[in-house]
């Protein structure tokens, strides 16, 4: 298959991007919570991503360099040449050599893939990526967990605490705070923020917060719904996380099960979320509310010089 490559051209592309990975959704991890991941400053540069197209128009794949996860987030029609994967991580490999050395670069980069995609491995392995879940002290899995839209048990926050959507833009700036103290990171900014509240398929209703009495912010929770999803409406848990300090009064699990609530009366039939295998904490606290593990998410990594 000739193909022919160009730079990301702005918002215009998004929604084809997001429709090549909506249409094979047993071969994309990302789809649900692109909305997310397209709000990034990773997209603020157009040279971070590469979108592939037939002679006639058609997009067949796509990649971007998601500097705040650390990842290629990719999505690509399954029948495509295998010269096109090729293509695809040269590509990759060419645009974080260019990124060493600056602000969006960074000393290695991961790609997480289904556990079952041989094809996409084999052309991971060829491309230097070598698999973390076997690494020793350092190694790194995930999985993929499916809830059945299926109401849990009703479970409310602490006296004092309340459960609320967030305030639109005016909160953004105390979001990001939190966000930032809860993963350790400044990777998430108020640009990336406010971009998410602009996003065609965000609802905010499903933008939870919960406000501690002291007025602070305690937890967040975003839930994403597709009703274009191919197996049904369906949502999606990405972020979430509870603020240190208030962490074991139960604030996780109150937001969560009011999230899912909320995803269900809005017609989700499926509900998924990602995470890290080795986050026994967050496994439990899924698993305590009908999610259950349904596809292991392998994690490659490929390393450069800064």
């Amino acid at each position: 298959m000739h193909t022919f490559r160009r730079t990301f051209s702005g918002g215009a592309d998004l929604e084809a991007m997001s429709a090549l990975a909506r249409a094979y959704p047993a071969e994309h991890l990302h789809i649900l919570d692109l909305p997310y991941r397209f709000s990034s400053w990773a997209l603020d540069d157009a040279a971070n991503a590469g979108l592939w197209f037939t002679p006639e128009g058609r997009l067949v794949a796509w990649a971007v360099l998601q500097a705040p996860f650390w990842a290629v987030d990719h999505a690509r029609q399954p029948d495509a040449h295998e010269d096109l994967g090729r293509e695809v991580w040269s590509w990759a490999d060419a645009r974080a050599r260019v990124l060493a050395g600056t602000p969006g670069g960074h000393p290695a980069w991961f790609v997480s893939v289904f556990s079952g995609q041989q094809d996409l491995i084999r052309e991971l392995e060829e491309a230097g990526f070598a698999c973390q879940s076997e690494v020793g002290e350092d190694s790194w899995s995930k999985v993929w967990m499916r809830q059945p839209a299926k109401l849990p048990a009703e479970c409310s926050a602490p006296a004092g605490f309340a459960i609320r959507p967030l305030a639109g833009e005016g909160e953004v700036a105390a979001y990001v705070e939190l966000q930032r103290e809860v993963f350790g990171t400044d990777n998430m900014t108020v640009g990336w923020r406010s971009r998410t509240l602009r996003q065609p398929e965000y609802i905010p209703d499903l933008d939870l917060v919960v406000e501690a009495p002291d007025g602070r912010l305690a937890a967040f929770c975003i839930a994403w719904l597709d009703r274009r999803h191919p197996e049904g409406p369906a949502g999606q848990i990405e972020p979430m996380g509870v603020r240190e300090e208030m962490r074991h009064l139960g604030l996780g699990r109150a937001l969560l099960t009011e999230a899912l609530e909320r995803l269900i009366q809005r017609g989700a039939k499926q509900i998924y979320v990602e995470t890290d295998s080795f986050r026994n904490a967050a496994l439990d606290l899924y698993e305590a509310v009908g999610f259950r593990v349904i596809r292991d998410v392998l994690v490659f990594r490929k390393d450069y010089e800064e």
